[in-house]
């Protein structure tokens, strides 16, 4: 999973042609850590799919622009568009379903 900060935001999500899913996480959210393995599997079973991380804690300016209310949060960005979004821990199958909706 690629760690996105301010820096790497631009290449690795806005110019990125596809589905790309961001988990927006803090290191001290129960609720996140037990979304991070559930999220690896994901990314293991659609390599179509680009799987990146934003911890909210380290990157202010990049939550509020996703308007991060509670955590986690899981963004879908479609072609540099806002597709969909996933609040608190959901389970695997429900975020599969929104990755086959959005590609």
């Amino acid at each position: 999973m690629i760690i996105i900060n301010k820096e790497n935001f631009q290449n690795e999500v806005e110019e990125y042609k596809g589905l790309v899913v961001i988990d927006l996480y803090a290191d001290w959210c129960g609720p996140c850590r037990m979304l991070a393995p559930v999220l690896a599997e994901l990314e293991a079973e659609n390599p179509n799919v680009k799987f990146c991380k934003i911890n909210v804690d380290e990157e202010p300016e990049l939550a509020r622009a996703f308007n991060v209310t509670s955590i986690p949060m899981i963004a879908f960005v479609k072609d540099n568009t806002f597709a969909d979004v996933s609040v608190g821990y959901v389970p695997k199958s429900t975020l599969q379903g929104k990755i086959e909706e959005n590609l």
